[in-house]
């Protein structure tokens, strides 16, 4: 059985790139999991919660009840990032986004990933007994992944897209950061432990996310978790060339739906 899911976070309406998602989802598997990836609590609103089922229901998808919240599975993400920290793969680090930059911009030449430049690995030689010092007097500080570390424990790694195999490149995005204080996981950490918690098979997503799986396979090999399928579609533009966002109320499925649309309107528009 392919279980695929649609996974957007509460942080604004949905719009007709969402549309396309949702459906490509589901349409692609036996079984939908809708889950609210609100890890994000300054930005995240429950009245957007509320309008992703309205507009997901109004298209005409169904799922799987009740609807996972990221919000819930803070404790999961806890014990993946005490099994990092075990193996000496987390570091802390204290550098300001200011700092990075200015460290990065005296380098010169800066390593660039899919984010931009990467991050110059400031924090990474510190020894445990200075970085224990500054935590205990209480300086702010992310936890990154020691991407070099990690790599050499699991090896090469390869990630199925679409039937063919696909080479990792684990340092593409750098020593990524893991949780911060204001949020105790991040993305790329929530979604490999909760993908496997739902035993999602097959991740239908936008080609934007193509670059994710990199890292998200290295921290899949790492915790020891399934590997899933990938499917990476084509991304709704607008008449411009660029990908809707949230921001563009005037393409929300929302204002879409009181110019008097119908679901297979929306369908006919994104070419479904």
């Amino acid at each position: 059985m392919i279980v695929t899911r649609f996974a957007p976070s509460p942080t604004g309406l949905l719009h007709l790139g969402h549309a396309y998602a949702a459906i490509t989802a589901h349409e692609s598997g036996d079984d939908f999991l809708l889950r609210i990836e609100d890890i994000d609590k300054g930005r995240s609103r429950d009245k957007f919660v509320q309008s992703i089922f309205y507009d997901l229901k109004w298209l005409g998808l169904s799922w799987d009840e009740p609807s996972l919240r990221q919000s819930t599975r803070m404790g999961a993400y806890a014990e993946a990032l005490v099994n990092l920290k075990a193996r000496g793969l987390v570091y802390p680090c204290f550098c300001t986004r200011a700092e990075i930059a200015a460290e990065i911009a005296l380098a010169g030449e800066a390593q660039h990933g899919p984010e931009g430049p990467i991050y110059p690995g400031t924090c990474r030689g510190l020894s445990p007994e200075e970085a224990r010092h500054r935590i205990e007097a209480g300086e702010n500080h992310a936890l990154r992944l020691n991407v070099a570390r990690a790599a050499a424990q699991v090896g090469p790694l390869s990630f199925n897209e679409q039937g063919h195999r696909y080479p990792v490149d684990p340092f593409r995005f750098g020593d990524i950061v893991v949780a911060r204080k204001d949020m105790p996981t991040s993305y790329h950490l929530a979604v490999v432990v909760d993908d496997a918690f739902q035993n999602v098979s097959l991740v239908t997503r936008g080609e934007d996310l193509l670059s994710a799986t990199h890292i998200q396979r290295l921290l899949q090999a790492l915790l020891r978790l399934p590997e899933p399928a990938y499917a990476h579609h084509p991304l709704v533009l607008d008449e411009n060339g660029k990908k809707f966002s949230k921001r563009d109320g005037a393409v929300s499925l929302q204002s879409l739906r009181d110019e008097g649309l119908t679901p297979a309107d929306i369908r006919a528009r994104i070419g479904l």
